[in-house]
């Protein structure tokens, strides 16, 4: 910080290379543990002391525009007033704007429009960059109290809970040895876009910040020059969205008069699973699922929603049903006690569309080198298999690395349309990953670069989160710590180790590794100083901890 005086006024200056960010998460996670503390002990006008302090802290105002500006894959994307922000500079001056907590009144959002993987187009709505900033800071404060009070089956877009969770959730759920075997596959017909806004208002209730948020939900937007209202609905492209979509369907499982014990197993006839605003209820007769169909209805209703009529049906288990990717169903064997076995797999549009996207990389790839090549799929593939590992899916991968061979023999004739196969498979085919007898492996021979194969990636089952457990729980630290390690299994062995060595920790901030930012390898002593690749002489930091390493000295 530097520190700028005019006669009789202090104006705060803040020089984005130098700031202290292990301090600044440090300040802001023990505000979250103290809102959700209060919460819990029901010590209500503590929680809304600690949520206006959590607002005017600095160092949340730091985190919000690191995250919005830095770290959110709109950050380059402008809102109605065109406006973003690029440079550590205009970030030290955007801080410091949002540090004089000027009232402000929200612009409407820009609408545009993405595509679906049904064909459709889905709505955004890119709120300005000072919006933005606002609602992660807002966020901050109303996070914490709602992860107090959240159901344990809900799994969407809250800290510390993924779609493996979900998809875990089900699978203990659909087991053989489960009754409820009918289910309610939903569909929930433009959740986003049709909340009610006072249902949603009442809900979030005496929040400090509230007019805020309803003015963001009144904002309107701008499309193809002209305004439009809106009288219902949550923009989708606001980092506060998912998180108030969250609160609008809080309560499901009391609806539905689901009951768990203290080892969070369900008592009764239904269990229900919610990720966002996809969710699954299952029941134990058809008629009992129809009831609670029924009474979902009305539910929703009451929400400003409704269940899409085309979209949502009630299946027999034994048929199968789509879920997060996957489908779920239970097949008639021969070999178990039970005479039937839970197989979840990857669902055939999610293979469509693991082909669709790696087709249009591979096309645009012509003409570039091997390296490009490489450094491109990779990581493609590294993510669609650590996604779709948890499921049976060595047959799905198999078929994927066949057609992967397909598409390297056709890059291969392209790129050297003159010469024959065994000249062609002798350039690009080789033992390039020495631990393993495969002699097949696409790459570069000069470098020992290679592409990555989808069986390579083992099934590996997802270890379910606890009841309601949050990372906002004081008492839990111990927990979030051995659960955020367990995701270095998603990255390669090099860095796997390195990062065991320094704890999974990043030394600059004090962060998980894996907390969602790009990684980096940075060398203690710099190459052109003589430092060296070996593991000694290698950190691993997050990618702006990184660039603030080297341009903030």
């Amino acid at each position: 910080m530097q520190t700028v005086r005019n006669v009789n006024v202090t104006e705060r200056t803040t020089d984005w290379l130098h700031v202290n960010w292990r301090k600044a998460f440090r300040i802001v996670r023990n505000l979250r543990r103290r809102i959700f503390k209060a919460t819990q002990n029901g010590n209500y006008q503590l929680v809304r002391r600690l949520q206006k302090l959590m607002m005017r802290s600095y160092s949340n105002i730091l985190l919000s525009v690191r995250k919005v500006t830095q770290i959110n894959h709109g950050k380059h994307t402008p809102g109605v007033d065109k406006l973003v922000i690029k440079t550590p500079l205009t970030r030290g001056i955007l801080v410091d704007e949002l540090n004089k907590f000027i009232p402000w009144k929200p612009l409407p959002v820009k609408r545009i429009y993405i595509p679906k993987s049904n064909g459709k187009k889905r709505p955004l709505g890119i709120p300005t960059i000072i919006d933005r900033c606002l609602q992660a800071i807002v966020k901050n404060a109303l996070e914490p109290y709602w992860e107090a009070k959240f159901e344990g089956i809900s799994y969407g877009f809250r800290p510390g809970r993924s779609a493996h969770d979900a998809i875990e959730r089900i699978y203990l759920n659909s087991r053989p040895a489960s009754q409820k075997r009918w289910i309610i596959d939903a569909d929930i017909k433009g959740c986003f876009d049709n909340i009610d806004h006072n249902a949603l208002m009442k809900t979030i209730g005496n929040f400090p910040a509230r007019k805020l948020i309803y003015q963001w939900l009144k904002s309107g937007y701008i499309l193809k020059g002209g305004f439009y209202q809106t009288d219902a609905g949550t923009p989708q492209g606001g980092c506060i969205s998912p998180l108030l979509a969250n609160i609008a369907l809080h309560g499901m499982s009391d609806a539905l008069g689901i009951v768990y014990n203290q080892k969070d197993k369900v008592i009764g006839d239904r269990a229900v699973v919610r990720y966002a605003d996809d969710f699954v209820v299952f029941c134990k007769t058809k008629e009992d699922a129809e009831s609670a169909l029924s009474i979902l209805n009305k539910w929703l209703n009451n929400r400003g929603l409704e269940l899409s009529e085309s979209k949502t049906k009630i299946v027999h288990i034994t048929e199968g049903f789509n879920f997060l990717g996957f489908h779920i169903k239970l097949y008639s064997v021969s070999n178990t006690q039970t005479g039937w076995k839970l197989l979840i797999k990857p669902s055939k549009d999610s293979v469509l569309n693991i082909k669709r996207k790696l087709r249009e990389k591979w096309i645009n790839l012509k003409g570039h080198n091997i390296n490009t090549v490489i450094d491109t799929l990779n990581p493609i593939i590294r993510g669609e298999a650590n996604y779709f590992r948890i499921g049976v899916s060595c047959e799905t991968f198999k078929n994927l690395d066949h057609w992967m061979f397909v598409r390297e023999c056709k890059y291969a004739n392209h790129t050297h349309p003159k010469k024959n196969n065994s000249w062609r498979r002798k350039k690009y085919w080789g033992r390039l990953n020495l631990e393993r007898e495969d002699n097949y492996v696409f790459g570069n021979k000069q470098t020992g670069k290679h592409l990555l194969k989808f069986s390579w990636f083992k099934i590996k089952r997802p270890v379910l989160v606890k009841g309601k457990f949050s990372p906002d729980d004081p008492n839990l630290k111990e927990y979030w710590k051995d659960r955020e390690k367990a995701k270095a299994s998603e990255h390669t062995k090099t860095i796997q180790k390195i990062a065991q060595k320094q704890g999974h920790i990043c030394p600059i901030c004090g962060q998980s590794l894996y907390n969602g930012e790009d990684v980096h390898k940075h060398h203690k002593v710099s190459k052109k100083d003589g430092g060296t690749d070996t593991y000694s002489n290698l950190e691993l930091v997050h990618l702006y901890c990184h660039q603030q390493i080297h341009f903030g000295k």
